[in-house]
């Protein structure tokens, strides 16, 4: 690991929950007050799954970090992981928690993600510098799938012979390329702008519990001594 990134980690799929939604939030819902329950409310309330970014073997835990942290501010609820090399790994500086409050789904190729992406409806996308598309033409995709590739070697050819159509930022300065987890925020905030959550009422009750679980101190320990106290 780089000096740098002493405060990276690994990371890892989100453990399931203690117990049904609602028997969750039953347990929680005293402990939270009312500005805090307002909140996961309204988080949940703009929540998507229609727009997907896509990591390809990116190795800076910096730029992870930094890709999670703009998916989770603009609502967006999955970001998939195309494995590389190495694992991926997030910089707790930089993501400030917010790969605890998103899906996190992992690959073993290209294969694998297109195919389980296409199975949903999803078009996929690849950022690249020649493509013909503009991040502003995603706001009525209905399901885009955007991927970006590592810092260095960009998207792989397999990745990129896969998808459906390549995207590209345009620039009018000197510089003719970005940093991948700036790439990412503007394209994410041209894709989901107008977007509405399509969640259904499952779903929202799932993220409600998941939300109160991160929200309460040793959450878990709490809706077992519930449990038990229901017998």
């Amino acid at each position: 690991m780089k000096r740098d990134d002493r405060d990276a980690h690994v990371l890892t799929a989100r453990r399931a929950l203690p117990a049904s939604p609602a028997q969750v939030i039953d347990a929680l819902q005293p402990l939270l007050s009312d500005e805090r329950i307002a909140r996961i409310d309204a988080v949940i309330a703009c929540r998507t799954r229609t727009v997907v970014p896509v990591l390809e073997a990116v190795d800076d835990p910096r730029n992870v970090s930094a890709v999670l942290r703009s998916a989770e501010a603009f609502g967006l609820q999955e970001v998939h992981l195309v494995s590389g090399p190495q694992a991926f790994m997030a910089s707790r500086l930089i993501s400030q928690g917010a790969e605890l409050w998103l899906d996190l789904r992992w690959h073993e190729g290209p294969e694998a993600c297109i195919a389980a992406l296409r199975t949903r409806g999803f078009k996929v996308y690849v950022a690249s510098m020649d493509g013909a598309r503009r991040p502003e033409d995603l706001a009525v995709v209905d399901k885009a799938a955007i991927v970006f590739g590592n810092e260095k070697t960009g998207i792989g050819a397999a990745l990129a012979a896969l998808a459906d159509e390549r995207l590209a930022i345009p620039m009018t300065g000197f510089a003719q390329s970005l940093n991948v987890s700036v790439a990412a925020a503007i394209t994410l905030y041209a894709a989901t702008r107008g977007r509405s959550s399509e969640l259904d009422d499952s779903a929202r009750l799932e993220l409600r519990a998941r939300f109160m679980l991160l929200s309460v101190p040793r959450g878990d320990e709490v809706v077992a001594e519930h449990l038990s106290r229901l017998g």
